[in-house]
Protein backbone atom coordinates (compact mmCIF):
# COMPACT_ATOMS: atom_id res chain seq x y z
CA UNK A 1 0.00 0.00 0.00
CA UNK A 2 1.42 3.90 -1.14
CA UNK A 3 1.81 6.04 1.67
CA UNK A 4 -1.21 8.34 0.05
CA UNK A 5 -2.98 4.93 0.39
CA UNK A 6 -2.29 4.44 4.10
CA UNK A 7 -3.05 8.17 4.74
CA UNK A 8 -6.35 8.04 3.12
CA UNK A 9 -7.45 4.99 4.89
CA UNK A 10 -6.38 6.61 8.20
CA UNK A 11 -7.96 9.97 7.02
CA UNK A 12 -11.62 9.09 5.44
CA UNK A 13 -13.35 7.21 9.03
CA UNK A 14 -11.94 10.98 10.43
CA UNK A 15 -13.23 12.68 7.86
CA UNK A 16 -16.95 11.06 7.52
CA UNK A 17 -17.34 11.19 11.50
CA UNK A 18 -16.93 14.63 11.41
CA UNK A 19 -19.20 15.60 8.39
CA UNK A 20 -22.11 13.72 10.44
CA UNK A 21 -20.90 15.24 13.58
CA UNK A 22 -21.29 18.98 11.81
CA UNK A 23 -25.07 18.00 10.42
CA UNK A 24 -27.42 20.52 11.80
CA UNK A 25 -29.40 18.56 15.04
CA UNK A 26 -32.59 19.49 13.40
CA UNK A 27 -31.91 17.32 10.95
CA UNK A 28 -30.61 14.70 13.34
CA UNK A 29 -33.66 14.76 15.04
CA UNK A 30 -36.22 15.23 11.87
CA UNK A 31 -35.17 11.76 10.91
CA UNK A 32 -35.02 10.12 14.35
CA UNK A 33 -38.49 11.31 14.57
CA UNK A 34 -39.83 9.91 11.59
CA UNK A 35 -38.86 6.71 12.10
CA UNK A 36 -40.63 6.84 15.69
CA UNK A 37 -42.79 9.14 15.53
CA UNK A 38 -45.94 7.48 17.79
CA UNK A 39 -48.70 9.13 15.33
CA UNK A 40 -48.25 7.16 12.71
CA UNK A 41 -50.17 4.16 13.10
CA UNK A 42 -53.22 6.51 14.66
CA UNK A 43 -52.99 9.29 12.00
CA UNK A 44 -52.60 6.53 8.84
CA UNK A 45 -55.67 5.28 10.00
CA UNK A 46 -57.45 8.17 10.23
CA UNK A 47 -56.61 9.43 7.23
CA UNK A 48 -57.18 6.32 4.94
CA UNK A 49 -59.18 3.33 6.54
CA UNK A 50 -62.90 2.69 5.34
CA UNK A 51 -63.58 1.75 8.92
CA UNK A 52 -63.14 4.92 10.40
CA UNK A 53 -65.29 6.93 8.06
CA UNK A 54 -67.48 3.81 8.53
CA UNK A 55 -67.82 4.61 12.16
CA UNK A 56 -69.07 7.75 11.80
CA UNK A 57 -71.74 6.47 9.20
CA UNK A 58 -72.95 4.37 11.96
CA UNK A 59 -72.98 6.69 14.63
CA UNK A 60 -75.01 9.01 12.41
CA UNK A 61 -77.17 6.22 11.57
CA UNK A 62 -77.69 4.98 15.16
CA UNK A 63 -78.45 9.02 16.36
CA UNK A 64 -81.02 9.26 13.99
CA UNK A 65 -82.79 6.42 14.27
CA UNK A 66 -82.97 7.68 18.19
CA UNK A 67 -83.99 11.07 16.57
CA UNK A 68 -86.79 9.53 14.38
CA UNK A 69 -88.25 7.51 17.31
CA UNK A 70 -88.32 10.62 19.84
CA UNK A 71 -90.36 12.56 16.70
CA UNK A 72 -92.50 9.31 16.78
CA UNK A 73 -93.32 9.42 20.69
CA UNK A 74 -93.69 13.53 20.58
CA UNK A 75 -96.98 14.39 22.78
CA UNK A 76 -98.44 18.05 22.44
CA UNK A 77 -97.15 20.06 24.90
CA UNK A 78 -94.06 18.27 25.73
CA UNK A 79 -90.40 20.35 25.27
CA UNK A 80 -88.91 20.74 22.03
CA UNK A 81 -86.18 18.19 20.86
CA UNK A 82 -82.52 18.48 20.88
CA UNK A 83 -79.49 16.91 20.08
CA UNK A 84 -76.48 17.96 21.66
CA UNK A 85 -72.91 17.51 20.13
CA UNK A 86 -69.51 18.09 20.53
CA UNK A 87 -67.49 19.70 17.30
CA UNK A 88 -64.40 18.91 16.99
CA UNK A 89 -63.67 15.32 15.80
CA UNK A 90 -67.75 14.46 16.12
CA UNK A 91 -69.19 17.17 13.41
CA UNK A 92 -65.59 18.31 12.10
CA UNK A 93 -62.50 16.25 11.25
CA UNK A 94 -59.39 18.36 11.23
CA UNK A 95 -57.21 15.99 9.22
CA UNK A 96 -54.86 18.31 7.52
CA UNK A 97 -53.72 19.69 10.56
CA UNK A 98 -52.23 16.70 11.96
CA UNK A 99 -50.67 15.55 8.38
CA UNK A 100 -48.88 19.04 9.17
CA UNK A 101 -47.88 18.36 12.75
CA UNK A 102 -46.49 14.28 11.31
CA UNK A 103 -44.72 15.97 8.03
CA UNK A 104 -43.27 18.20 10.39
CA UNK A 105 -42.26 15.44 12.54
CA UNK A 106 -43.81 16.76 15.38
CA UNK A 107 -45.24 13.79 17.50
CA UNK A 108 -47.63 15.81 20.44
CA UNK A 109 -50.44 18.39 19.91
CA UNK A 110 -49.29 21.63 19.71
CA UNK A 111 -51.18 24.69 20.52
CA UNK A 112 -49.76 27.14 18.35
CA UNK A 113 -49.85 25.44 14.97
CA UNK A 114 -53.56 24.57 15.76
CA UNK A 115 -54.44 27.93 16.82
CA UNK A 116 -52.98 28.93 13.63
CA UNK A 117 -54.68 26.10 11.07
CA UNK A 118 -58.13 26.12 13.08
CA UNK A 119 -58.51 29.99 11.93
CA UNK A 120 -58.15 28.83 8.47
CA UNK A 121 -61.25 26.93 7.85
CA UNK A 122 -59.81 23.77 6.69
CA UNK A 123 -62.28 21.72 8.47
CA UNK A 124 -64.01 19.06 6.82
CA UNK A 125 -67.80 17.75 7.44
CA UNK A 126 -66.96 13.98 8.87
CA UNK A 127 -68.91 11.14 7.04
CA UNK A 128 -72.63 11.21 7.76
CA UNK A 129 -72.58 14.46 9.81
CA UNK A 130 -74.24 16.83 7.36
CA UNK A 131 -77.22 14.16 6.46
CA UNK A 132 -77.75 14.14 10.10
CA UNK A 133 -77.49 17.45 10.66
CA UNK A 134 -79.81 18.53 8.06
CA UNK A 135 -82.51 15.89 9.49
CA UNK A 136 -82.70 17.05 12.75
CA UNK A 137 -83.00 20.81 11.52
CA UNK A 138 -85.87 19.79 8.63
CA UNK A 139 -87.85 18.27 11.35
CA UNK A 140 -87.19 20.85 13.98
CA UNK A 141 -84.78 19.53 15.90
CA UNK A 142 -82.86 22.10 18.09
CA UNK A 143 -78.92 20.91 17.52
CA UNK A 144 -76.56 22.86 20.06
CA UNK A 145 -72.97 22.86 19.40
CA UNK A 146 -70.73 22.70 22.53
CA UNK A 147 -66.75 22.94 21.91
CA UNK A 148 -64.18 23.23 24.35
CA UNK A 149 -61.85 25.99 22.69
CA UNK A 150 -59.69 28.74 23.09
CA UNK A 151 -58.10 31.51 20.44
CA UNK A 152 -58.67 34.45 22.62
CA UNK A 153 -61.98 36.41 21.41
CA UNK A 154 -62.40 35.30 18.63
CA UNK A 155 -63.03 31.96 19.45
CA UNK A 156 -66.50 31.94 19.09
CA UNK A 157 -66.66 33.32 15.78
CA UNK A 158 -63.68 30.63 14.75
CA UNK A 159 -66.06 27.63 15.51
CA UNK A 160 -69.07 29.43 14.02
CA UNK A 161 -66.90 29.91 10.99
CA UNK A 162 -65.75 26.46 10.85
CA UNK A 163 -69.13 24.82 10.84
CA UNK A 164 -70.61 27.37 8.39
CA UNK A 165 -67.78 26.25 6.04
CA UNK A 166 -69.37 22.90 5.93
CA UNK A 167 -72.76 24.11 5.63
CA UNK A 168 -74.36 22.74 9.15
CA UNK A 169 -77.57 23.96 9.99
CA UNK A 170 -78.25 26.66 12.95
CA UNK A 171 -75.15 27.92 13.57
CA UNK A 172 -75.66 31.04 15.85
CA UNK A 173 -74.77 32.07 19.01
CA UNK A 174 -78.30 30.48 20.64
CA UNK A 175 -77.29 27.16 18.91
CA UNK A 176 -72.92 27.33 19.24
CA UNK A 177 -71.33 27.55 22.53
CA UNK A 178 -67.43 28.04 22.57
CA UNK A 179 -66.01 26.92 26.16
CA UNK A 180 -63.11 28.51 27.00
CA UNK A 181 -62.02 28.54 30.34
CA UNK A 182 -63.03 25.18 30.91
CA UNK A 183 -63.61 22.13 29.18
CA UNK A 184 -66.60 21.59 31.32
CA UNK A 185 -69.46 20.85 29.33
CA UNK A 186 -71.89 19.48 31.83
CA UNK A 187 -72.98 23.03 33.11
CA UNK A 188 -74.43 23.88 29.49
CA UNK A 189 -75.48 20.39 28.78
CA UNK A 190 -77.89 20.96 31.88
CA UNK A 191 -78.99 24.17 30.79
CA UNK A 192 -80.37 23.21 27.52
CA UNK A 193 -81.81 20.11 29.63
CA UNK A 194 -84.09 22.50 31.10
CA UNK A 195 -85.80 23.73 28.07
CA UNK A 196 -85.29 20.49 25.89
CA UNK A 197 -85.55 17.25 25.60
CA UNK A 198 -82.28 16.02 24.66
CA UNK A 199 -82.23 12.96 22.40
CA UNK A 200 -78.93 12.08 22.30
CA UNK A 201 -75.57 13.46 23.06
CA UNK A 202 -72.24 13.03 20.24
CA UNK A 203 -69.12 13.04 21.47
CA UNK A 204 -65.00 11.94 20.53
CA UNK A 205 -64.92 12.01 23.96
CA UNK A 206 -66.29 10.63 27.46
CA UNK A 207 -66.00 14.44 28.63
CA UNK A 208 -68.77 15.22 25.93
CA UNK A 209 -71.16 13.34 27.79
CA UNK A 210 -70.84 13.86 31.42
CA UNK A 211 -67.68 15.55 33.56
CA UNK A 212 -67.35 12.64 35.88
CA UNK A 213 -65.47 10.89 33.18
CA UNK A 214 -62.57 13.18 33.17
CA UNK A 215 -60.24 11.74 35.35
CA UNK A 216 -56.42 12.77 35.65
CA UNK A 217 -53.94 10.12 36.21
CA UNK A 218 -56.22 7.55 36.41
CA UNK A 219 -57.14 4.96 33.58
CA UNK A 220 -58.76 2.55 35.57
CA UNK A 221 -60.57 5.21 37.62
CA UNK A 222 -61.96 6.54 34.28
CA UNK A 223 -62.54 2.93 32.58
CA UNK A 224 -64.64 2.04 35.57
CA UNK A 225 -66.62 5.15 35.62
CA UNK A 226 -67.69 4.66 32.23
CA UNK A 227 -68.10 0.87 32.83
CA UNK A 228 -70.71 1.92 35.31
CA UNK A 229 -72.65 3.80 32.07
CA UNK A 230 -71.73 1.02 29.59
CA UNK A 231 -75.93 0.94 28.87
CA UNK A 232 -76.04 4.43 28.17
CA UNK A 233 -73.59 4.10 24.91
CA UNK A 234 -75.48 3.53 21.26
CA UNK A 235 -78.19 4.67 23.44
CA UNK A 236 -78.08 8.41 24.99
CA UNK A 237 -74.21 8.36 24.47
CA UNK A 238 -72.87 8.29 20.39
CA UNK A 239 -69.24 7.91 20.88
CA UNK A 240 -66.90 8.32 17.48
CA UNK A 241 -63.01 7.28 17.36
CA UNK A 242 -60.19 9.43 18.16
CA UNK A 243 -57.27 7.43 18.91
CA UNK A 244 -55.25 10.93 18.53
CA UNK A 245 -56.39 13.38 21.45
CA UNK A 246 -58.61 13.43 24.11
CA UNK A 247 -58.73 13.69 27.28
CA UNK A 248 -57.58 9.93 27.68
CA UNK A 249 -54.68 11.32 27.58
CA UNK A 250 -55.39 12.88 30.69
CA UNK A 251 -55.56 9.92 32.24
CA UNK A 252 -51.89 8.73 31.11
CA UNK A 253 -49.98 11.76 31.53
CA UNK A 254 -52.38 14.11 33.92
CA UNK A 255 -53.03 16.59 31.05
CA UNK A 256 -54.62 16.22 27.82
CA UNK A 257 -51.48 18.04 25.92
CA UNK A 258 -48.48 16.67 27.25
CA UNK A 259 -45.81 18.40 25.87
CA UNK A 260 -43.20 17.10 23.78
CA UNK A 261 -40.52 15.58 26.04
CA UNK A 262 -38.57 12.01 25.90
CA UNK A 263 -40.37 11.68 29.24
CA UNK A 264 -43.46 11.78 27.75
CA UNK A 265 -42.48 9.56 24.97
CA UNK A 266 -41.63 6.90 27.68
CA UNK A 267 -44.76 7.33 29.01
CA UNK A 268 -46.75 6.83 26.27
CA UNK A 269 -44.55 4.02 25.40
CA UNK A 270 -45.40 2.26 28.62
CA UNK A 271 -48.69 2.72 28.39
CA UNK A 272 -49.05 1.12 25.03
CA UNK A 273 -47.20 -1.60 26.44
CA UNK A 274 -49.28 -1.98 29.53
CA UNK A 275 -50.32 -5.49 28.44
CA UNK A 276 -47.91 -7.26 26.81
CA UNK A 277 -46.52 -10.71 26.33
CA UNK A 278 -43.05 -11.63 27.29
CA UNK A 279 -41.98 -13.16 23.92
CA UNK A 280 -41.17 -16.82 23.37
CA UNK A 281 -39.17 -18.74 25.73
CA UNK A 282 -35.72 -18.85 25.21
CA UNK A 283 -34.42 -22.81 24.36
Amino acid sequence: MSALSRLSAVLLPVLLAGILAAQPAWSQNANESAHGNSLLYALAWKQTSAEYRALYHQGFNIARLHVENALAQRRVGSKPLAVITDVDDTILHVLSYWGYLVNSNKDFFEDPVWDEWIAQDLVTAAPGALEFLKFCADSNVDVFYVTSRDQGDPTLEIAMSNLRSIGAPQVNEQHVTALRESSNKEIRQDEIMQTHEVVVMLGDNLNDFRRKYYIRGDVDGRIAAMEEDSHLFGIEYILFPNPTDGHWLAAIFGESEPPATDANREILRAAAARSAWQGPSQP
